[in-house]
């Protein structure tokens, strides 16, 4: 993926104010449904919506500027000294501790669960290092031998990766997971689900093992996650704007019809209760709606003349 300042057309040391303004004229021109014909408008809108989750959020972009993730989010593994020498699994082979500086670095510890049984594995590490299809081949007997000895001899956990839509997270919707070996499964994911979540599958593994699936819920074309509210924009005409009016409104349960109060200016918020994704505790987050004023394209010449009217 690009650098996201490139991809919002800022510089690294562009304002908070400056890379939210950026990324709003980004959105506001690729959105999909002001560009219904126009194919290539979700993927530029998914780029900028991507971009913005990283740069425009304070730990991430900070996170990112120290190189700590990359331009998708993800960690970028660090502590390996066999990769500045070109032999990237060096400190596996001079064993735990082995480090730089004195021979103290970080310790690296392949584990078959964490705490709760779905944890990060071998086959994690070597998924994030060099990819799916490595995982797929030497990584998962690796990852198989660790789990099969951290379990007492008990077949070896199944790693998989699903990703989901806002949607799916929102309703608990029936998916599919498909595992390295290519067989599908059917799940219905729990009520509550979030970005990163690892969940269990008892006894869907390979050889009766148990499966880890790990979700991940991709950029929306629509909405922005914040916590467990939704964030949409609603993008309204000037006479509307003006005069008040009723417009659909797509939610994650289906549209709705949303009233738009006279002299509603950008930035106005309409808040839809429980139109969000389900909290932990119970009950639902909310969607919050940003109106957005459009200019009208035709008429321009009387909207002129009733402005420059207006201003003396």
């Amino acid at each position: 993926m690009r650098d996201p300042y490139e991809t919002l057309g800022v510089a690294r040391t562009a304002s908070a104010k400056d890379i939210k303004s950026a990324f709003r004229k980004l959105a506001k021109k690729y959105h999909p449904d002001q560009n219904p014909d126009d194919p290539q408008a979700k993927d530029r809108f998914n780029a900028a919506n991507q971009a913005y989750e990283i740069v425009g959020d304070e730990k991430k972009r900070a996170a990112f500027d120290r190189g700590e993730i990359d331009a998708d989010g993800k960690p970028r593994f660090q502590g390996f000294e066999g990769a500045a020498s070109g032999d990237p699994f060096g400190a596996f082979r001079r064993g735990p501790g082995a480090g730089a500086a004195g021979g103290r670095g970080q310790r690296f510890e392949f584990r078959a669960g964490g705490p709760d049984g779905a944890g990060f594995g071998a086959e994690d590490i070597f998924s994030d290092l060099f990819g799916q299809a490595f995982a797929r081949g030497g990584a998962a007997g690796a990852a198989g031998a660790a789990g099969a000895s951290a379990r007492g001899g008990r077949p070896a956990d199944t790693a998989a990766h699903l990703d989901i839509t806002i949607e799916d997270a929102a309703t608990g919707a029936h998916v599919s997971v498909v595992f390295p070996n290519g067989r599908k499964l059917a799940v219905k994911l729990p009520t509550y689900v979030e970005d990163g979540q690892t969940i269990r599958l008892k006894g869907q593994g390979e050889n009766g093992g148990d499966a880890l699936v790990k979700l991940r819920i991709r950029p929306h074309p629509r909405y922005r996650i914040e916590g467990r509210d939704l964030h949409a924009d609603l993008f309204v005409d000037l006479k509307d704007a003006v005069l008040g009016a009723k417009l659909p409104v797509e939610t994650v349960k289906g549209r709705i019809a949303v009233a738009v109060p006279a002299w509603s200016g950008s930035d106005k918020v309409l808040r839809l209760k429980e139109r969000g994704l389900p909290l932990k505790e119970g009950g639902t987050g909310d969607l919050y709606v940003h109106v957005r004023i459009m200019l009208p394209q035709e008429g321009r010449e009387e909207l002129e003349a009733l402005m420059r009217r207006a201003a003396h």
